[in-house]
C-alpha cells in the first residue's frame, strides 16, 4: 500500500477562517482517514464490502451527530465542524462519508428536532456511540425527485400502526438497527416513523452490482403489515417539509464533503504531474497539464469559500434550503469534473485502484444524484429566484 501523502489546499489561506476549535476536529479527522481509510479503502471498494471496523472510528472523531447536544451524546460542535468532518471522510472515500451523513443527518437530526424526550434519551446516545446505526427512508421505486407522491403508508389501529410499503436506495439498510421512515397517514399526511430491526414483516435486502459507492452498503426497506408501536411516531413536526428538514442538513455536509474528493484528485494529479516524465521534463511543465491544474485549485477555492460562508450562515440559523442546494449542486459538480480531469492527468495509471481518482469519479455519480439530483437543485435555485414554480 502506497503511503497516504496527502496535503490539503489552502489557495486563499482559508484556515485563518476557522477557529482552533475547528482545526483540531478537521486534523483529528483527517489523521483517522489517513491511518484507518487509505489504507484499506481500494481494497474493500474492489469487493464491494463496507468495512464494519470503521463504524467505532466514526463515532470517535465525532462524525455521528457532531452538531447533536452533548446531554445526547453528541459532540455539540457547530456547523462549521460538522461540515469539516465531512470533507475529511469524503477525501477518504464518498461511501464512507454517506454512512456518516446519513447517521448524523437523516437520523439523529430528525429525532433530535421532530422527536420527543423520550425519544432522544432512547436513541440518539447508541447513535452517537455507533452502537446502533440508522436508515432513512424516503425514496421509493416509483417515487425518487417527487416524494410528495409516496405510496408507503400507516393505518391507526388502536394501540399500533399497521405499516406497509416500500424504499429503495437506502444507504446503511443492510446492517442498521432502526429506520426513520417517511409514510402517509389516513389523511394522507407525511409523517415520520421509527422503524426497528426484528419487527415482524420488516426486511432489508442488500442491492448488489454496484458501480458506485461500492465501499458502502445499499439497500431497500420493504414494510408488510409492520406492527408500529405507537411511541415510535415522531411527533413534533410532519408534512413533506420534515423529510425535507433532514435533507438540508444532509445537503450541507455532501457540499464540504464533495470538496474533499475533489481535494484528494487534485492533490494526486498534482503530485503525479511533477513525478511522471515525457519527452524529458514532467508533464506538469507543459501549458495543457498546467490549465487543469489551475482550473481545479480554482474552482476548489471557490467551493471553499461558498461553502464556509454557507457554514456561517448556518451556525446563525440564516441559511435557507436554496442556498443549501445551490452549494450542493456546485461542489459535487466541481468535483466531478476534478475527478474526470485529473484522471486524464494520469493517463492509463488513472483508472487502476493503485490512485484514488477513479473510485472518486465513480462515486460521485451517485452523489451527484442522491439527496436531490443535480438538474432538481438547479430547479430549486430558478423557484427562489424567480418565484416562478417549474415542478408543477
Amino acid at each position: 500500500m502506497k503511503p497516504d501523502l496527502f496535503e490539503a489546499p489552502d489557495y486563499y489561506k482559508l484556515d485563518d477562517l476557522l477557529t482552533d476549535e475547528h482545526k483540531l476536529v478537521r486534523d483529528a479527522a483527517r489523521e483517522w482517514v489517513k491511518r484507518d481509510i487509505t489504507p484499506i479503502i481500494e481494497d474493500y471498494a474492489q469487493k464491494a464490502e463496507f468495512p464494519m471496523q470503521t463504524i467505532n472510528g466514526l463515532a470517535e472523531i465525532g462524525a455521528f451527530g457532531p452538531y447533536i447536544p452533548l446531554e445526547y451524546g453528541g459532540a455539540g460542535l457547530d456547523q462549521i465542524s460538522y461540515g469539516l468532518i465531512m470533507q475529511e471522510i469524503e477525501r477518504g472515500d464518498s461511501g464512507i462519508r454517506s454512512t456518516a451523513s446519513v447517521q448524523s443527518s437523516l437520523v439523529m437530526y430528525p429525532i433530535w428536532k421532530y422527536g420527543n424526550e423520550a425519544q432522544r434519551k432512547k436513541y440518539l446516545p447508541k447513535l452517537a456511540s455507533g452502537e446502533w446505526i440508522g436508515c432513512f427512508g424516503l425514496t421509493e421505486p416509483d417515487h425518487g425527485s417527487n416524494p410528495g407522491d409516496m405510496v408507503t403508508n400507516f393505518k391507526d389501529k388502536g394501540d399500533h400502526y399497521l405499516l406497509n410499503g416500500a424504499k429503495m436506495w437506502i444507504s446503511n439498510a443492510p446492517f442498521a438497527q432502526i429506520a426513520i421512515v417517511w409514510a402517509k397517514d389516513e389523511n394522507n399526511r407525511i409523517h415520520g416513523l421509527i422503524v426497528e430491526r426484528g419487527m415482524e414483516g420488516f426486511s432489508t435486502p442488500e442491492t448488489h452490482n454496484k458501480w458506485s459507492l461500492r465501499a458502502s452498503a445499499t439497500g431497500e426497506l420493504i414494510f408488510d403489515n409492520v406492527k408500529i408501536p405507537k411511541e415510535n411516531l415522531l411527533p413534533n413536526k410532519s408534512g413533506l417539509g420534515a423529510p425535507l428538514g433532514c435533507l438540508d442538513s444532509a445537503r450541507y455536509g455532501i457540499a464540504w464533503g464533495a470538496i474533499g474528493a475533489a481535494m484528494d484528485c487534485y492533490d494526486t494529479a498534482l503530485r503525479y504531474s511533477k513525478e511522471r516524465i515525457q519527452f524529458g521534463k514532467p508533464i506538469g511543465q507543459f501549458q495543457l497539464q498546467q490549465k487543469k491544474l489551475a482550473e481545479m485549485i480554482t474552482e476548489i477555492t471557490k467551493a471553499q469559500l461558498l461553502t464556509w460562508r454557507l457554514g456561517v450562515l448556518r451556525n446563525e440559523d440564516k441559511a435557507t434550503s436554496a442556498q443549501i442546494s445551490m452549494a450542493k449542486r456546485n461542489n459535487v459538480d466541481m468535483a466531478i469534473s476534478i475527478a474526470r480531469e485529473a484522471r486524464q492527468i494520469l493517463g492509463g495509471m488513472g483508472i487502476t485502484g493503485e490512485y484514488s481518482i477513479m473510485r472518486h469519479a465513480m462515486n460521485l455519480e451517485s452523489v451527484i444524484t442522491y439527496e436531490g439530483t443535480h438538474d432538481i437543485h438547479l430547479l430549486i435555485t430558478g423557484l427562489d429566484i424567480t418565484g416562478l414554480n417549474a415542478f408543477k
